[in-house]
């Protein structure tokens, strides 16, 4: 939503005197709310199954990184080059405000993955044997 905001208020503005900036965060605030729509299409659909959960939640990651990443340069970017007008200063700051939401995304999913991975260890994973391991061969009724 804020990467959307921050595309509204940026398609606002008038004119410019240093137009690369702009131009620069109008590309990255547009790609970042197009792939977290993405994200989010997959989330909701059955392609999350498809693909199961763990390299969905692994592209997810990666992705909102590169996306964090991105904002965050383009929203200093626009705030160095920008010509101070309030509709640049808005879309700066929604930049910035959606730069630390993909950062709290980042960190989230961090930790959420941390947290499957110690709950989903055994206390003996070297000598784990299924259900049907342990089954006889010739079951008698």
């Amino acid at each position: 939503v804020l990467s959307l905001l921050a595309v509204i208020c940026e398609e606002i503005v008038e004119d410019c005197i240093k137009c690369g900036g702009l131009y620069f965060f109008e590309f990255t605030s547009c790609s970042a709310f197009l792939l977290s729509l993405l994200i989010l299409c997959v989330y909701c659909t059955d392609v999350y199954e498809t693909f199961r959960e763990d390299k969905v939640q692994r592209v997810n990651f990666w992705a909102m990184l590169a996306i964090g990443g991105c904002f965050l340069l383009a929203s200093i970017v626009l705030a160095v080059t920008s010509s101070g007008s309030t509709v640049e200063k808005a879309a700066c700051v929604f930049g910035f405000l959606a730069s630390v939401a993909f950062l709290a995304e980042i960190i989230t999913e961090y930790f959420h993955g941390q947290k499957q991975n110690v709950s989903g260890r055994s206390a003996n994973p070297g000598n784990t044997h299924g259900a049907t391991e342990n089954q006889p061969l010739n079951k008698q009724s």
